[in-house]
């Protein structure tokens, strides 16, 4: 055999695999596009990167969920979908080129899509039923047929080119061969392959318009919103409430810069004129059904409230505070017949579910005790952002998000602990989860290098609905000393505070502790945030030059 008849078998040897791998892509590629288009008709959720990435979170282990929020804050929905992505890629390159030997058994292994697909979307809480299997099912059908027809157009037929043409040539007929390319297709192979590709860009293009349609109808009806001004307003911000130090955290946390914290791949886009909100369960006397306008015809309440998640790391970024605007939830409760348990209610477990299907338990005496848990309809000033809850979302002070703060939230069910565990206490969080006593320092932040001399120390801290009452920063294992308070807003609230500290050259740990308004003071042991959150005292270390 002469060197270029070696090369050339080399290079089909290497050009059919890459293709063979080339066309599991552009099925996979073909599998979503088509799926995202059904999923535009039945439901955005129900797509098949959603759902199963959205099933992924639910079986994900409460360490592990806690390590990648800690690790990529709230990028970590983003890494998950790459990771799908990304594994959707492997396997379908994988089983291109098996179908090159075994085209049918290969073909058919694109089904295995659909089956995951549309397991992941059944499994979904907020699925609405067979139709949510489509998606997948349709789209792995399609992906299925194009494979094999690729593959098909990559079919070796006849001798060998090799031995074909060495038969020619001792017949002394060689001829021209070039219609068939290596003893495959490759002209049909081109132009199936384009196709594809074009219509699969195509379907994919007109299936986000479609679902795009539907976030704009959302997006109109936040925008037609206008917040009545509140019966109660909240009172004006204590000038001394916003300390004049740099790298402190605001007061009011910008909508733009407010943690978000929740297991939705797809930030759900509800329409405010279709929204309503059902109260019902043990202990509802008078149930009810109301929509948004029927809220904003209420009397509304304004007050400044601070939120913390449960995934917090002691000095970490989850807690914020904004001027939320709403209905009293124990006043409508109340309207409904309910009554805390400490008066007879039935109930001692208000449990809150979402237009995804998360579900949110808060125990109803303090959902009723005089404090102002809401139904918030606006964060500082505007309607609830998408991503913040739009169009109602509650919230409770003095408790962690996961047993208080439901956003999009479609429906609330009285019953009790006994009789039912929420979405969280299924996965080894607490029932019941006040929020811990915990302050963080800003600034100067780890590792910094201030110069000798005064060096202000400052940062927040929080005991929400109890109150900050006192701060104290040490230097290395040196005495406690007390902080300067800011004013403070409300026992609902963060406060800031700041220590003049004469620095001296040489490394040195920084630590605080807070005291609230029960006399508890922050402790020094450290606990992980599973089950009812992080504990322990926050310090950085810096350099004084």
């Amino acid at each position: 055999m002469t060197d270029d008849k070696k090369h050339s078998r080399i290079t089909r040897s290497l050009v059919r695999p890459a293709l063979g791998a080339l066309s599991g892509l552009l099925a996979g590629f073909a599998a979503l596009a088509v799926a995202e288009l059904v999923a535009a008709g039945v439901r955005p959720q129900s797509g098949p990167v959603v759902a199963v990435g959205g099933a992924a979170i639910d079986r994900t282990p409460a360490p592990v969920k806690d390590w990648a929020i800690r690790n990529f804050g709230t990028n970590d929905k983003l890494v998950l979908q790459l990771g799908i992505l990304a594994a959707l890629v492997l396997f379908a390159i994988a089983l291109g080129v098996f179908a090159l030997r075994y085209r049918r058994t290969g073909a058919a292994g694109v089904l295995l899509f659909g089956v995951v697909g549309a397991a992941a979307a059944l499994s979904r809480p907020d699925s609405t039923g067979l139709t949510d299997a489509l998606p997948s099912a349709v789209g792995a059908v399609v992906a299925a047929a194009l494979l094999y027809f690729l593959i098909g157009r990559l079919q070796i037929r006849g001798p060998a080119p090799d031995d074909a043409h060495s038969a020619r040539d001792d017949a002394g007929s060689a001829r021209d061969d070039s219609s068939r390319d290596a003893g495959w297709d490759r002209r049909g192979f081109v132009i199936l392959a384009t196709a594809a590709a074009a219509a699969s860009a195509g379907t994919g293009l007109l299936g986000r318009a479609l679902s795009g349609s539907k976030s704009r109808e959302a997006a109109a009806s936040r925008a037609d919103v206008v917040l009545p001004a509140p019966a109660s307003a909240a009172d004006a911000v204590p000038k001394g409430a916003q300390l004049r130090i740099r790298d402190v955290s605001p007061f009011t946390t910008p909508n733009k810069d407010f943690y978000r914290v929740d297991t939705a791949l797809v930030v759900p886009k509800v329409d405010a004129t279709t929204w309503k909100l059902r109260i019902h369960g043990k202990g509802v006397t008078r149930p009810v059904t109301l929509t948004f306008d029927d809220l904003l015809r209420r009397e509304l309440i304004e007050r400044d409230i601070t939120l913390t998640c449960v995934s917090n790391e002691v000095g970490g970024p989850y807690v914020g505070n904004a001027r939320w605007i709403g209905v009293r939830l124990a006043d409508l409760l109340a309207e409904c017949g309910v009554k805390p348990p400490s008066k007879g209610g039935r109930a001692d477990q208000l449990v809150s579910r979402s237009v995804d299907g998360m579900t949110i338990g808060s125990p109803v005496e303090d959902v009723m005790d005089g404090r102002d848990a809401l139904l918030a309809v606006g964060m500082n000033g505007e309607p609830l952002p998408f991503t913040h809850g739009f169009p109602v979302r509650m919230l409770v002070p003095g408790l962690f998000g996961y047993v208080s703060a439901c956003k999009w939230i479609e429906d609330i069910e009285l019953t009790s602990f006994d009789d039912y565990d929420a979405y969280w206490v299924k996965r080894d969080w607490a029932r019941q989860a006040p929020i811990k006593t915990q302050s963080r320092i800003d600034t100067p932040k780890p590792f910094a290098r201030p110069k000798a001399g005064s060096v202000m120390v400052a940062g927040v801290a929080w005991a929400q609905h109890r109150g900050i009452d006192k701060v104290e920063v040490r230097v290395d294992d040196g005495p406690w000393r007390e902080a300067r308070l800011a004013a403070e807003d409300s026992r609902d609230t963060w406060r800031q505070w700041s220590y003049d500290w004469r620095a001296t050259e040489g490394g040195h740990t920084l630590t605080v502790r807070a005291t609230d308004r029960t006399g508890e003071v922050q402790t020094e042991k450290r606990t992980k945030t599973v089950p009812d959150g992080a504990s322990g005292r926050h310090s950085v270390v810096v350099t004084v030059e």
